[in-house]
Formats: structure tokens, C-alpha cells, sequence
């Protein structure tokens, strides 16, 4: 009968030891779907609402009602469905929570609920997660390996969040892997010899956390750490870079001016500075370069930096009515696609078939505040989009999701099809 008839939810802790949501949804009696809800510290002031307990314990952000409301009210709502009703599930969801945001039930309660149901209607189709969601999928995503860390990620200055490197000439997702973990390897020694062994502390995401400044010198470490490992950074050969600025937490609005390396930038003197960079390393993406509500600058920043997909995050928040706004007018041509951000699997892919119907990519990401569930790599390969950023392989929260992929690339034999120098748009 492919018949919800239990959902049991629980409190776990995610990467950082924070409080996260599990749920368990049973079909038939048996247990058929786990899934656990990712956290971010970084976030947009347009995403979903989790909700936290408040009060003294964990301070404040215990998710003990978010469970209770798993159990409760959307338990009762969803019994007795047809497990794979995906959609139906998720509208039921959010019609019962009656908030734009999620903010009565929340949005961890409802998404763990939904991404839990998802995993349960594969299992009792004997399919996997990806093959379930998409049965053509085939695309294995570049990954965007974040090798230093800044921002609210990291405790150090470095105001922008994420220098990346991107392998786009491997010839596989394992070839990727290796060309990444070579290149942080090398990195890793550039970074003991300048700074010590304590720089290459890690932070949220498994990038060095070291006491770089600015924007320059980690374009220029990254530069010589691939040279030392045997790569060439360039469009068309091994490597091309990233940034995630995360812009939004570095711009004083205020004074309406962006604040990096103790030097005030308006937004058209910011723009000019990544067009330096541009013009000296081959940018391959950069996400929130501009504050999350500056759509105008987005435009800008997308029609002058042609050769670099502009990633809208906290911008767009994986909504699709933020993301018609940006594509009307041009703003940014790719968006990031974070299941958290809106709340319900099912509204999360209808903002990705949004993305593709006009043009934009699609980039998969984790949150800082991460479990061991690889849910991600599965939603990567079953949107082929061709583009993940997943951490660096350092910690299990991030391994789980490499070597899911991995698993997945196994799987699909010689149809695999890495993404590659195609990763904005590889379908």
C-alpha cells in the first residue's frame, strides 16, 4: 500500500555539536526513511525559519519543539498517505503550517519530514534516492573544494568566506578527488612554512584557517599550491577558481560601503576589484558578491564579470519567487540550491527547474553545520547539475558526501558523465 503509518523524530547535533532534527518515516509498518536536517551559521535573512526552543539549554537553540511538531501535528497530517506522493506530502505540510516562511512549525520539523518520506518512497521502490527523484540523471558534479576558510566559518580576519579551487579538467569525480586532496596537500605545506603548524587549524568546512588578510594573498597561495602540485589554473586546463564572499556579513549598511581588509569599497569600487582578480586568475564562480539585497549590483557584477558564473545564495534562498525577481532583470546567472534555505524538497527542485527553464546553473551545497547524511550527492546527480560544494574530504560530515559520490559514480558505470569544464549548465 505504500502507506505513511508512523513518523518519529529526535534531536541530534550536527558538525559543530549544535542541536538538528532527525526523522525516521515508517511505511507499512517498517522503518523506510532517515533523514537528517543541515544547519547553517552563515545565513540569508530571507531563508525558511528553523525553529529553536529558546530558554537556557544549548542557548537557545535546542529543536525539541521542531520534533514535537513532527511527531504531532505533521505526523497526524501526513498518516495514511501514499508515501510516494512527494508533492501532495509537501503541500499538505506546508498548508498546515499557513506561514510564508514556515515559522509556526518550522522549517527543520517540515524538511526532515519531507527529505525523510523522500528517502522512503526509494527505498520501497528499490531505487536509489537519485535514480528515484530523476531515472536519466547521469552527471557527476564538480566539486567546489573550499580550501580556505574566512568569514563566519572560520576565527580569523579574513572577511571573505570561501577561496575554492574547482578540479574542471579531471577526467572523473575519483580523479577529482585526488587533484583537490594534491593541491590542499600542497597547500597545506605553503601555509606551515609562512605562517606554523597552527594555521592549518581547520574551519566549518574544512578549509585552513589562517591569518591571511584580504582577497589577494589566498588567490596567490592557492596559485602556487596547485604550480607545487603539478596543475595549471586556467579556463580550459586543470583548474579554475571560486569565492563564496558571503558579502552580505562584510557590507555596513549604515554607511552603505563594503568593509574588507580594513579599506571601505562602495559597490562599484568592489566590482572593479573582482574584475582585477578576474583579469589575473582564471575565476571560475563567485557566490554573493554583493549584499542580499542589492539586485541592481547583481546585474552589474554579472553583465562585467562575463567569464564567471554569478551565484545567487543568500539573494535568491532557493526560492523561486526571490529567483524570478533576479531573472527578469539579469541579476547573477546560476543559484545555489540548499534544501534548508525553503523547507520542503519539493519546493527546493521546483527553484531548480526554475533555474534551468531560464538559463541559470544550479550549484548543490551543503550547510557549515552539516551531518553524516549524504543526502546532497544524491540531489546533486538527480538534478545533473553539475556542481557541488560539499567542503573539503577532512571530517566525516564531508567524506560521507565525497564518498557517497563515489558510490553513485560506481553505480552508474560507464554512463557517468563528469561535468567538468561544462558545470554551469552540463545538460
Amino acid at each position: 500500500m505504500n502507506e505513511i503509518t508512523d513518523v518519529r523524530a529526535r534531536e541530534i547535533i550536527d558538525c559543530r555539536g549544535w542541536p538538528t532534527v532527525q526523522v525516521d518515516v515508517w511505511v507499512d509498518g517498517i522503518m523506510a526513511g532517515r533523514a537528517d536536517v543541515p544547519q547553517g551559521r552563515s545565513t540569508g535573512t530571507h531563508e525558511a525559519r528553523v525553529l529553536h526552543d529558546g530558554g537556557n539549554r544549548y542557548f537557545g537553540q535546542g529543536v525539541r519543539q521542531a520534533v514535537s511538531n513532527a511527531m504531532g501535528e505533521i505526523a497526524e497530517a501526513v498518516l495514511g498517505m501514499d508515501v510516494t506522493e512527494q508533492r501532495r506530502i509537501d503541500q499538505v505540510m506546508c498548508e498546515l503550517d499557513g506561514t510564508p516562511n514556515k515559522n509556526r512549525l518550522g522549517a527543520n520539523a517540515i524538511l526532515g519530514v519531507s527529505l525523510a518520506v523522500a528517502r522512503a518512497g526509494a527505498e520501497v521502490c528499490g531505487l536509489p534516492l537519485y535514480r528515484y527523484i530523476n531515472p536519466l540523471s547521469r552527471v557527476l558534479p564538480v566539486p567546489l573544494m573550499n580550501c580556505l576558510n574566512g568569514g563566519k566559518l572560520t576565527a580569523n580576519e579574513l572577511e571573505i568566506q570561501e577561496f575554492i579551487i574547482m578540479p574542471v579538467g579531471a577526467e572523473s569525480y575519483a580523479h577529482a578527488l585526488q587533484i583537490t586532496t594534491e593541491i590542499n596537500e600542497a597547500l597545506r605545506e605553503l601555509v606551515i612554512e609562512k605562517y606554523g603548524i597552527l594555521a592549518t587549524n581547520t574551519g566549518d568546512e574544512g578549509g585552513f584557517a589562517t591569518p591571511m588578510r584580504g582577497i589577494w594573498e589566498p588567490f596567490e597561495f592557492m596559485q602556487r599550491a596547485c604550480e607545487a602540485a603539478g596543475y595549471r589554473a586556467g579556463f580550459g586546463d586543470d583548474i579554475v577558481y571560486g569565492m563564496d564572499c558571503a558579502s552580505t556579513h562584510w557590507f555596513d549598511k549604515d554607511r552603505d560601503v563594503y568593509v574588507l581588509d580594513d579599506t571601505d569599497y562602495d559597490r562599484d569600487a568592489l566590482i572593479d576589484l573582482y574584475k582585477q582578480v578576474a583579469d589575473k586568475y582564471p575565476l571560475g564562480s563567485m557566490e554573493d558578491p554583493l549584499d542580499e539585497d542589492d539586485i541592481d549590483g547583481f546585474v552589474k557584477v554579472t553583465a562585467e564579470l562575463p567569464q564567471t558564473q554569478i551565484v545567487g545564495d543568500d539573494l535568491f534562498v532557493t526560492n523561486v519567487e526571490r529567483l524570478k525577481l533576479g531573472v527578469d532583470i539579469g541579476a547573477a546567472n546560476a543559484m545555489l540550491f540548499k534544501v534548508n534555505q525553503i523547507g520542503s524538497l519539493s519546493e527546493a527542485l521546483d527553484a531548480a527547474a526554475f533555474a534551468y527553464r531560464h538559463g541559470y546553473g544550479v550549484q548543490v551545497s551543503e550547510r557549515s553545520g552539516e551531518t553524516e547524511d549524504p543526502l546532497i550527492s544524491d540531489l546533486v546527480v538527480a538534478l545533473d547539475s553539475g556542481q557541488i560544494k560539499t567542503g573539503m574530504p577532512v571530517r566525516g560530515e564531508r567524506t560521507a558526501k565525497h564518498n557517497r559520490l563515489l558510490l553513485i559514480e560506481e553505480e552508474l558505470g560507464t554512463t557517468a558523465t563528469y561535468a567538468g569544464h561544462s558545470f554551469h549548465r552540463p545538460g
